[in-house]
């Protein structure tokens, strides 16, 4: 149902070196990029997320309450995108592991404060 997402920040260049290495471990691609917005998608044709400067000019801030949160494919994804996220600097938010029967997911921020989950569901 969801087309993409947009993270506001307010330097796409210093961001991206948090997202690329993240979002590989997902299978995504840098699709788009100028000097206001840069997107990752699982194909060139599909942008699922979007890096953007706010199109106000005033700067970005964090969403209280928003989180975006990414799907894996296997618990040892979950593990390695948790890992490589704080490694880049991310701040931890609840470590990988169960919750609940069938899920299984990790929580981290990124370099400016957004928050993100990533899940693998069974």
């Amino acid at each position: 149902m969801i087309g993409y997402v947009c993270i506001g920040t307010n330097d796409p260049v210093v961001a991206a070196k948090f997202y690329d290495p993240v979002l590989t471990l997902l299978g995504a691609k840098r699709t788009w990029e100028t000097e206001r917005y840069i997107g990752w998608g699982s194909t060139p044709e599909r942008t699922n997320l979007l890096l953007i400067k706010p199109l106000d000019g005033k700067p970005a801030s964090v969403g209280n309450g928003s989180m975006v949160s990414f799907a894996a494919d296997s618990k040892a994804t979950v593990d390695a995108i948790y890992k490589q996220a704080l490694a880049l600097g991310g701040k931890d938010e609840g470590p990988a592991g169960a919750r609940g029967d069938n899920f299984y997911a990790a929580y981290f921020r990124d370099l400016e404060g957004n928050k993100l989950a990533v899940y693998y569901s069974s």
